[in-house]
């Protein structure tokens, strides 16, 4: 049997602000540091044992990984991180409050600019300083390849290669595998998984800090898949990032 473990990051500082992130490198809560630690916790009690991790570059899905294998004790093993697994770019979005941006354009764009497949939020201008071409961290990359904004199917477009090429080998090789990144990106691991239309995973939600285990056999047909918990936890967890552009 082979086992893919998917973490969302724990809450982020954003997360509680209740702002859209994308690539902004914000850092973990007190719960979301929590969350981290818990889902280290249950994958040790359930027996995993990974000898290697893929993460973004970004810090909210690198700190929680760092909790999980401290939970673990397996700081140890290599960690492999590529900004194909960050989180979904929201353009010019980036920063600005989600439930006020719902009553400022209304729920229902708010709802497609954060959900849609394939209609992705107003870009953010290349002379902005939020634009990733002015950090380090993406000085390697081709204009081609630094986004201005995505669309979920953007996001799956450069996640799937990675998948492809560097994911698979290493899940046949080691039989285990974890990775710890973002709503979106791991919403475009789980639609190409599970092979779901843009209308079902336009309602499928990941919630912070839960393992989400992906069981395949031997010629990596999926056979299962699973949340890591309380079923009445993860469900209030789906329910509150659904929720996110409800005014409170």
């Amino acid at each position: 049997m082979i086992r893919l473990v998917l973490t969302r990051h724990g809450q982020s500082t954003w997360n509680k602000e209740n702002r859209f992130t994308g690539w902004t490198d914000v850092g973990l809560t007190e719960r979301g540091i929590r969350e981290a630690k818990d889902a280290g916790k249950i994958l040790k009690e359930e027996g995993f044992e990974f000898q290697l991790a893929y993460t973004s570059y970004l810090k909210r899905a690198i700190k929680t990984l760092w909790y999980i294998l401290e939970e673990m004790d397996a700081m140890w093993i290599p960690v492999y991180k590529t900004w194909r697994l960050n989180e979904k770019h929201y353009g010019d979005l980036q920063g600005y409050n989600k439930a006020e941006m719902a009553e400022k354009v209304g729920a229902e764009q708010v709802l497609l600019w954060r959900r849609s497949y394939d209609t992705p939020p107003p870009p953010i201008p290349l002379d902005d300083p939020r634009h990733p071409r002015f950090e380090k961290k993406y000085a390697a990359l081709t204009p081609e390849e630094l986004p201005a904004t995505e669309a979920l199917k953007d996001t799956i477009e450069r996640i799937i290669p990675y998948w492809e090429n560097e994911i698979i080998p290493s899940l046949k090789k080691y039989k285990e595998v974890l990775i710890s990144a973002h709503g979106n990106s791991l919403r475009g691991i789980v639609k190409y998984l599970k092979n779901m239309s843009p209308e079902e995973i336009l309602k499928f939600n990941i919630p912070t800090g839960i393992p989400y285990v992906f069981e395949f056999d031997d010629d990596m047909n999926l056979q299962k898949d699973y949340f890591l918990g309380d079923p009445e936890v993860v469900k209030k967890l789906m329910e509150e990032v659904a929720n996110q552009s409800k005014k409170k």
